[in-house]
């Protein structure tokens, strides 16, 4: 009997964004290629990309041969353990998808194994390149695909050496990502990645950057090159997490960009080009500093930091070349800071409220929507008796809105009685569902759920062990609440009492800050920050952590 292997990703621009997939058939005897499927399917998020993903290669092994094993390898752990029959399938739009996948060859054929990204590249480029022809307006083209080639010169790669420091320390993980850019800034360069271009004679990005885009750092005009993957202020939805698709540069979209193909405006050639480099030193770092067996949150989070201000400076110092060798055009009129339009009127303003103590405050333990529903403690409620007095002496709250937890109703509770109004219950103020976590510490996690737990602070689309809510999906979620009450309460000063996640996001997305920002707050019971949301769609974050009126 044949033995295919299939490898499926699929990645949203955006999460919901412009969305796409790829799959392909691998020979599991010889590792020959057997068959390519990539699409661009519009407005969609990760999951459901990957589970298209899936679905693609499956139909793709079964016309090869229908009687054959498949073993599946996907970087999505979500997936591989949905299929797996591991974790539960919640969200409705996954449902048909996954039933839609399990249809399309018999359960006993199919095998299911979670592998970590950088063994997916082929995948990766293939869902990279049917989102860039669809920025284009155009559908996938196999014979113009590069995945195959690619995929195969990052496994020709040598590996890097080991810097210094315990698998999950950050400063290792951060060395290992600069190691990884003087590497291939060194390899592109000697290549000659960066020509002079036969019609100007000045610089331009070539066709080499923009596939490797770490490599043009150093001798080239984008020698500025030092996720997020790049959230963007004001986003709705989930917002481009970082692995705001699956990261990977997108080469056959931007090669008319890159090379100044004619008909193409300079402005968008400098977008265009900012935006390839970005992501491609991104991908880079993240693929270099990531190795095979050794995956931490600590590690990828510090590459993805280093890679993160690489990008911004490669970003803006190939806009820069481009736009020079473009020739000047109009500035663009400011759309924030002081050259934002004086006409707004005034936003809403949300006070936000993190609850005061409960007895597992203290214990560092997880406590979301999903375990016991705990009330607050002697500690928490002289917390809200102080909060309550703070706010009372500023008097501009105008409504009070809550989650419905117990703790967060008893701490509006408080405030409301102090102020004379009443608290209205928004359930999309929730706090995550942290699975078979809640009650637990992060020590016992780790102790007891090791592998689902790297995943989770690697991966925002992870969910917590027993298909708890996901950081991405929790971001949809808050995106959605904030939308809604913006809307309701346009002009307004509104107190949202709720939990860390909640709070964090809600920042996190008007800072456009990547999804791993979320490790990096420190938000205390009964603090209180603030974020303005303008008419523009812009927002402004003016308080953050303030805990002054918990002070004796």
């Amino acid at each position: 009997m044949r033995e295919f292997i299939v490898e499926a990703d699929g990645g949203s621009r955006g999460n919901p964004g412009p969305a796409g997939y790829g799959s392909v058939v691998i020979d599991a005897a010889t590792g020959e290629t057997l068959a390519e499927r990539a699409e661009y399917i519009g407005v969609a998020t990760n999951n459901v990309a990957e589970y298209r993903g899936l679905v693609a290669g499956l139909r793709a092994a079964r016309e090869l041969d229908p009687s054959a094993r498949v073993r599946v390898r996907m970087d999505s752990k979500l997936v591989v353990e949905q299929m797996s029959g591991r974790w539960k399938i919640k969200h409705p739009d996954m449902k048909p998808l996954a039933a839609e996948a399990a249809r399309v060859l018999p359960p006993e054929q199919v095998a299911y194994e979670w592998i970590p990204r950088e063994q997916n590249k082929h995948a990766d480029r293939l869902a990279n390149e049917a989102m860039d022809a669809g920025k284009r307006g155009e559908q996938w083209d196999e014979g113009a695909s590069r995945a195959a080639l690619d995929a195969r010169r990052s496994a020709a790669a040598p590996a890097l050496p080991e810097p210094s420091g315990p698998p999950g320390d950050a400063v290792a993980g951060a060395a290992r990502a600069r190691e990884a850019l003087s590497r291939a800034a060194a390899e592109r360069i000697a290549e000659g990645v960066v020509e002079a271009s036969p019609r100007s004679g000045t610089e331009t990005v070539s066709e080499g950057v923009v596939r490797r885009g770490a490599g043009a750092a150093a001798g080239s005009r984008v020698e500025a090159v030092t996720e997020r993957r790049s959230g963007r202020a004001g986003e709705t939805g989930s917002e481009a997490v970082p692995r705001s698709g699956s990261g990977a540069v997108g080469e056959t979209g931007s090669e008319a960009v890159a090379q100044g193909r004619a008909g193409t405006a300079p402005g968008m050639r400098v977008e265009a080009v900012a935006e390839d480099v970005r992501r491609t030193v991104v991908e880079t770092v993240e693929e270099a500093v990531v190795e095979p067996g050794a995956k931490s949150g600590d590690d990828v989070r510090a590459a993805r930091a280093v890679a993160q201000s690489t990008a911004e400076a490669a970003a803006i110092a190939s806009a820069e070349a481009t736009a020079s060798a473009a020739g000047p055009t109009a500035a663009p009129a400011p759309t924030v800071g002081w050259g934002a339009a004086p006409d707004l009127g005034a936003p809403a303003t949300f006070v936000l409220l993190r609850h005061g103590e409960t007895p597992l405050t203290p214990q560092k333990r997880f406590s979301g929507s999903g375990g016991a529903d705990p009330s607050l403690s002697d500690v928490g409620r002289g917390q809200a008796e102080r909060v309550a007095a703070a706010l009372a002496r500023r008097g501009t709250i105008q409504h009070i809105l809550a989650s419905p937890l117990a703790r967060t109703r008893e701490t509006a509770g408080v405030v409301a009685a102090r102020l004379g109004l009443e608290v209205t219950v928004e359930d999309g103020l929730i706090e995550t569902d942290f699975g078979a976590w809640e009650g637990l510490t992060f020590g016992e996690v780790r102790e007891r759920h090791p592998d689902d737990l790297n995943a989770w602070l690697a991966d925002p689309e992870a969910e917590p062990t027993g298909g708890g809510e996901s950081f991405a999906a929790t971001a949809v979620r808050i995106a959605a609440a904030r939308d809604r009450l913006v809307a309701a309460y346009a002009g307004r000063t509104v107190l949202l009492v709720t939990h860390v996640t909640p709070i964090k996001t809600l920042v996190r997305l008007a800072l456009g800050a990547p999804p791993e920002s979320l490790f990096r707050m420190e938000l205390s019971a009964a603090s209180l920050s603030a974020v303005a949301y303008y008419a523009d769609g812009n927002a402004s974050v003016r308080l953050f952590n303030d805990t002054s009126h918990l002070r004796p």
